[in-house]
């Protein structure tokens, strides 16, 4: 029995682990350092660079992280209240304030659409999360790995290259993340799905050469 408990709080601390360094909030960041280190986005000067990862940086975590840092603060929440139905939704409105920001800046500094479109990904996401978050709790974080998954083969497409050991590799780290967050007794199966299918929809409605043409003549 202390043998079973000791397993279970291992994989729990695990599991917290996974959960916590595969935030969705971070996606944003890391896809726009991705395509400057490993597209030909990375023969663009080094201060271009630096100015578009410093206005997704301040957008899409800092500010967002410390207003709700500051909500948290004056309302008396600790992170556990935060994670409460009633609570949820606070942060997805946060995140979508500074997402909105973000993308208004970006198109006064002529960033090319199809950066824009990542963050135009996360806000649709979060939008549609949002909405499910009133009656039903989806998981972020598998809405986040949906859209990575989405927006690695619109890119391949766009871009003209070979993803599948990209893909082999995010869909083993999905489905560790997927089954994270049901070990924390965070989400049913059906609200990873859920999460999931929402993240690869948004992502495919924005990213995908089918779609871009159109959203790219409406908003861009």
């Amino acid at each position: 029995m202390a043998d079973q408990n000791k397993t279970e709080a291992i994989l729990i601390r695990v599991a917290r682990m996974i959960s916590a360094f595969f935030s969705p909030y971070y996606i944003a960041f890391v896809a726009f350092l991705i395509l400057f280190l490993f597209s030909y986005l990375r023969i663009m000067p080094l201060q271009y660079k630096l100015i578009v990862l410093g206005v997704v940086y301040a957008f899409t975590i800092l500010i967002p992280h410390l207003t709700i840092f500051i909500f948290r603060k004056v309302n008396g929440y600790s992170p556990d209240d935060m994670a409460l139905r009633r609570q949820r939704y606070v942060p997805l409105v946060l995140y979508l304030i500074s997402y909105v920001f973000c993308l208004i800046i970006m198109r006064r500094l002529n960033i090319p659409w199809y950066m824009k479109g990542i963050i135009l990904t996360a806000l649709l996401m979060m939008v549609v999360c949002l909405v499910f978050n009133l009656r039903w709790r989806i998981s972020e974080h598998m809405a986040g790995a949906g859209a990575t998954i989405g927006g690695l083969v619109a890119f391949s497409m766009l871009f003209g290259y070979n993803p599948v050991w990209w893909l082999c590799a995010l869909i083993l780290v999905t489905g560790v993340v997927g089954s994270a967050r049901i070990v924390l007794g965070h989400h049913s199966l059906g609200e990873v799905l859920a999460g999931f299918a929402v993240g690869l929809t948004c992502s495919f409605m924005v990213l995908h050469p089918i779609y871009n043409d159109l959203l790219r003549f409406l908003l861009f």
